[in-house]
């Protein structure tokens, strides 16, 4: 009896853990140009026009003012989210082949002030 407890509880904790693993890396929220990807918390997310090939163009300084949606070193691509290794050797979360980055001067959800920057090559980025 006390095998099959373990054994269930084992079994639980396994998948309680998978699912908590795949949980996709982003969330969605609103904007007044709608639906965007966000950070855990709440932060419009953003794509690079520069960026091709499932690799970032935004290192070192750009970096400083775009910061990477980090991917831990086991991430794992899911659906439409795949994990590019960056010029440095970090991991970086993608959507749909193109790489994600926060904005340093968008403060709260909604917040979209990072959209057209540097002549249009900025776009937040949308489910």
């Amino acid at each position: 009896m006390r095998k099959s407890i373990m054994v269930a509880i084992v079994a639980i904790a396994t998948a309680a853990t998978v699912a908590f693993a795949q949980m996709a890396p982003t969330k969605t929220g609103d904007s007044a140009k709608g639906k965007v990807l966000t950070n855990d918390s709440g932060i419009t997310l953003y794509v690079f026009d520069k960026d091709s090939g499932g690799k970032s163009a935004c290192n070192g300084p750009c970096a400083g003012n775009w910061p990477p949606l980090k991917a831990s070193a086991e991430a794992m691509p899911m659906g439409d989210y795949s994990v590019i290794t960056r010029d440095d050797g970090s991991k970086q979360w993608a959507y749909k082949g193109r790489p994600l980055y926060n904005w340093k001067n968008d403060k709260k959800p909604g917040d979209i002030t990072g959209d057209g920057f540097l002549n249009g090559a900025w776009h937040i980025a949308q489910p």
